[in-house]
């Protein structure tokens, strides 16, 4: 899955980019820092099932620290988007074009309010960053209406005559964003939309863009430079109803992982604090800046930007972490490695869904699952739930 990284220039996005991927980026204080997508790794936590086994797991891809495995997902950091972007101003139709393939959004706003509608910076608080939350979702809502009204009469006519579903062709007109005839379907079903698609208006098309959003493009708000934001403001925006709002603070995250790396700090992804490894290594200037890091957590619980990935990953995308094995007692693959995969799937994904994802023989041999745990028998259809360990047996 691919969590894309969106909202107006200079509010943060590369810097939080470089946070969660540590991916080396160009960033400055200046509209259009990012002209060109940014493509990186993250990672979201879970709870490593390998303490329950009491030896160290052998991750192929990401890592696992002190007993919190990290599973890699993908980051992309888009071109700065500014209001009627959708008719191509700005980066507009190259920031829509590099969302396309996005599972979940994350919208970077300035909380502090210290940058305009354009992105040009203004004094804390002279911009209402409410503003930038809902703007972005009409953008968005504009660009996919485009799509499907560019010879929709037509294709309406066609359907109606055809007797074909509406949901289908929509699906189709709109595959190349990754959405399926079930979101186009429920969308219609939000709007109250009927099966006569020659009856729908300009308003009905516009409508359903933004259905089609909400249920294919879920979006995290995450409220960046909090560490500089008033409190009143900060409180304004986590209350607004309809939202999921995270404060953050992508300066001090890359800062924290910057001095974790240079030995000064221990700190994982994640933790509400850190540790001071050696207090003489530190410079006058390092002491300061990291007494205002600590009060920053101490106030908001950490910097805000793993729990904004992961609320983005599992919460809103709704996806699962499955570790699938070959040995359901030693929970091991033919080398021996313990744990050597982690996988993202849909909530809901199947025994078989996981087959399929580690490889497509398997998918198509499947003739049952285990479960690592309670070595249970299970079906294809059978449920996977969060952190399970299972083990894939199929035809070879």
């Amino acid at each position: 899955m691919q969590v894309g990284l969106v909202g107006k220039p200079n509010v943060g996005k590369s810097t939080l980019f470089v946070a969660l991927t540590m991916h080396p980026v160009d960033i400055g204080p200046y509209p259009f820092t990012t002209i060109s997508a940014n493509r990186g790794v993250g990672a979201v936590r879970i709870e490593c099932p390998h303490v329950e086994k009491g030896v160290p797991c052998a991750p192929k891809h990401g890592t696992c620290m002190d007993g919190m495995r990290y599973v890699p997902v993908e980051v992309i950091d888009v071109a700065g988007l500014v209001p009627n972007a959708h008719e191509g101003r700005g980066l507009g139709n190259r920031f829509l074009d590099d969302l396309r393939q996005a599972t979940v959004l994350i919208h970077v706003i300035d909380a502090s309010g210290s940058t305009d509608a354009e992105g040009n910076p203004v004094d804390i608080g002279e911009h209402d960053p409410l503003e930038d939350m809902r703007f972005l979702e009409e953008e968005i809502a504009y660009w996919i209406k485009g799509i499907i009204e560019d010879g929709w009469k037509r294709l309406a006519r066609k359907v109606e005559t055809e007797g074909r579903r509406p949901s289908e062709a929509l699906a189709e007109r709109l595959s190349g964003l990754g959405v399926s005839e079930r979101d186009c379907a429920m969308a219609m079903r939000h709007v109250g939309l009927d099966e006569h698609p020659t009856r729908w208006s300009d308003e009905d098309l516009l409508a359903l863009a933004r259905a089609v959003r909400e249920v294919s493009k879920p979006i995290l708000v995450a409220a960046n430079k909090a560490d500089i934001a008033p409190e009143d403001m900060l409180r304004r925006l986590t209350s607004v109803k309809g939202y999921t709002v995270i404060p953050i603070s992508a300066d001090y995250e890359l800062a924290l992982k910057r001095a974790a790396k240079a030995g000064l700090i221990k700190y994982r992804p994640g933790d509400p604090m850190f540790e001071v490894m050696d207090e003489v290594k530190l410079t006058s200037p390092q002491r300061r800046a990291l007494e205002r890091i600590r009060e920053f957590m101490e106030r908001h619980g950490g910097t805000g930007v793993q729990v904004a990935l992961e609320t983005a990953v599992y919460r809103l995308a709704r996806r699962i972490v499955v570790f699938p094995v070959e040995d359901e007692n030693k929970w091991t693959d033919k080398e021996g490695n313990v744990l050597p995969d982690a996988f993202l799937l849909k909530e809901g994904s199947t025994a078989l869904d996981l087959a399929y994802k580690v490889h497509t023989d398997l998918g198509r041999g499947f003739i049952r699952a285990i479960d690592g745990r309670t070595h249970r028998v299970l079906g294809a259809d059978h449920p996977l739930s969060h952190g399970d360990v299972i083990k894939i047996v199929a035809r070879a």
